[in-house]
């Protein structure tokens, strides 16, 4: 299998977007790039990387998602590779709505899996498609803002973007 990788501009700075087709198996930026091949490799390693254009999609979703159009985001193809729990894990996320935030304990309680609470935690934070799967909306239980795969910084300025088109 074959994907491609390419670099976006945006607000937030220059993303890689590793995709097939069409399809967006990865998003990162590019200072956690190494990391997000890692995962990739893990799950996929037959897949090869090539360099290439992002798909119009993909980059049309993203420009709507930081211009305060979230639904854009729901419009894309996705398939990120993980366990079938992260995978699920991140199924939920998707459901969380723009400029909210929950738990990871209300996320492990959401998915049903209420003592699962750590597994859930780990399996958000091996996100490899940022944004599109909001990772950042999940907190600690203490209102903290926990941790974030791509620096806590860049959390708290999704949530402020969110919140600034939120009311």
């Amino acid at each position: 299998m074959r994907w491609t990788r390419g670099e976006l501009d945006t607000p937030m700075g220059n993303l890689c977007a590793i995709t097939h087709d069409d399809t967006l198996i990865a998003l990162s930026w590019l200072d956690r790039v190494d990391a997000t091949a890692e995962h990739l490799k893990r799950h996929r390693p037959a897949a090869r990387l090539e360099v290439g254009p992002v798909p119009e999609t993909v980059d049309w979703a993203l420009t709507q998602y930081f211009s305060g159009e979230p639904a854009a985001l729901d419009s894309l193809r996705i398939d990120p590779p993980g366990t079938d729990f992260q995978r699920a894990v991140w199924r939920a996320l998707r459901t969380i709505p723009f400029g909210t935030v929950i738990s990871y304990a209300d996320l492990a309680r959401l998915m049903r899996r209420p003592r699962a609470t750590r597994a859930v935690a780990n399996a958000n934070g091996r996100n490899p498609i940022p944004i599109v799967i909001p990772c950042h909306r999940v907190i600690a239980s203490d209102g903290s803002l926990g941790g974030f795969s791509s620096g806590v910084e860049r959390k708290q300025i999704l949530l402020s973007h969110e919140r600034t088109f939120t009311g």
